[in-house]
């Protein structure tokens, strides 16, 4: 079987929001898996010396502008948050605490913060958000607020997610999303399309 597509992506990010909507389902036509990889972009912009979008002259005010205009083209739910970029350090944590212990239900809860982030404009930031988003959304499978509280403060999941933020550097990521099929890498939600076509095709 053909190895998993690598998907690289921060929570803050809005086009990662959009590719997350679509990753799976583009995988799962040529036959793939997709292994999720929340990351951290204010780390990654230490090595690349950027800074987010937002906060960049020009730069901002068209993100402002094109993400409205992706969401009506896509008919995906947006509202612009009020705390962009946020911080998804919380977010980030409970991922990969859960993925170790329910890998299927790790995207769901990836699936609800971005809903709750971009879809309804809340602030995924805080950790009691964090931890009462997955407490409503894996409710059923004993997750309550308080383990996933505990879980934020643990030093495994805390060095988990700074491990997978160091890796995704060595392997050329810089921004998010940031899918990476074979050893071939693409950058950005508009490269979905050709990322579909290489899938397709065997590449070119």
């Amino acid at each position: 079987m053909p190895d998993p597509i690598d998907f690289y992506f921060d929570f803050g990010s809005p086009y990662g929001y959009f590719a997350s909507l679509r990753i799976d389902e583009l995988a799962a036509k040529h036959g793939r898996g997709v292994t999720w990889h929340p990351v951290l972009l204010g780390a990654i912009f230490k090595v690349t010396g950027m800074k987010p979008n937002l906060q960049q002259p020009l730069r901002g005010a068209y993100l402002t502008l094109d993400v409205g205009r992706v969401a009506r083209l896509t008919g995906a739910p947006f509202t612009f948050p009020d705390s962009a970029p946020v911080n998804g350090v919380a977010a980030s944590r409970a991922f990969y605490w859960l993925t170790d212990r329910h890998p299927e239900q790790a995207k769901l809860l990836a699936h609800a913060l971005f809903h709750a982030h971009f879809g309804e404009g809340l602030d995924i930031g805080p950790a009691d958000m964090v931890a009462e988003i997955a407490a409503k959304t894996l409710g059923s499978l004993g997750i309550d607020r308080a383990a996933v509280s505990a879980a934020l403060q643990d030093p495994a999941v805390k060095e988990r997610l700074r491990g997978e933020t160091d890796d995704a550097v060595e392997r050329g990521v810089f921004g998010s999303p940031f899918v990476i099929v074979d050893g071939e890498p693409f950058w950005g939600w508009d490269r979905l399309d050709m990322l579909d076509r290489w899938l397709a095709t065997g590449g070119w």
